[in-house]
């Protein structure tokens, strides 16, 4: 019996669909000593650059550096959903076991639901590269309507968590479906760099290009 034959889509005139939603995100890099001037601070501009390259969105930016202090970083936390308006936030640096790495406990101070999915496939991304990765706990969490997750604190691993590998997706690729479903913008991304996953009952007619 063969199989049946599934019609092409449509071709989408670009013209005729409407400009990408504007999303607002904010990037936290958590660090006592960048924080205080001794060294540059990298993960601010690693997250606006692999962003930058996987999001069709306009993008306005809340960018905050500070040190690693449980209490302001969730003031910070809270201070961007709440009053800035973010959708997402990213925080680099800070999840380590080393007695200063609070930030996972500063993200579950101000979450409302736990979404311990992200954790474990960002261990599963890294433990590909690093034996170390067992060593990382990062979390992420939903408040009100933002998204909050923790990332490393190096670039290289910012940028290998997010797309992924061949042998394990990225955590990315889930990210705009999530947004969706708890009230925010719809994420476009490009395919090249991040290809975002809905279910088809959820997915916009794509770009041309």
């Amino acid at each position: 019996m063969r199989d049946p034959v599934v019609p092409a889509a449509p071709a989408v005139d670009g013209a005729a669909l409407q400009p990408p939603e504007a999303v607002r995100i904010g990037i936290v890099s958590i660090s006592d000593r960048a924080s205080s001037g001794v060294y540059e601070d990298k993960g601010l501009p690693a997250l606006q650059d692999w962003l930058r390259s996987a999001l069709i969105n306009p993008i306005e930016f809340q960018p905050r550096l500070i040190p690693d202090e449980r209490a302001l970083i969730a003031q910070t936390l809270r201070e961007l959903v709440d009053e800035s308006g973010c959708h997402l936030v990213l925080t680099t640096g800070g999840t380590g076991p080393a007695i200063r790495d609070v930030t996972p406990e500063a993200t579950m101070d101000v979450a409302d639901r736990v979404m311990p999915g992200f954790g474990e496939q960002m261990r599963q991304i890294s433990l590909r590269f690093v034996p170390t990765a067992i060593l990382s706990r990062q979390v992420a969490v939903i408040r009100g309507r933002a998204l909050i997750i923790n990332l490393p604190g190096q670039p290289k691993a910012i940028a290998e968590t997010l797309a992924g590998h061949e042998a394990a997706s990225g955590i990315f690729a889930a990210v705009p479906y999530c947004i969706d479903l708890i009230g925010g913008p719809y994420l476009e991304t490009r395919d090249a760099i991040c290809a975002a996953f809905r279910p088809k009952t959820a997915q916009r007619p794509k770009r041309p290009g």
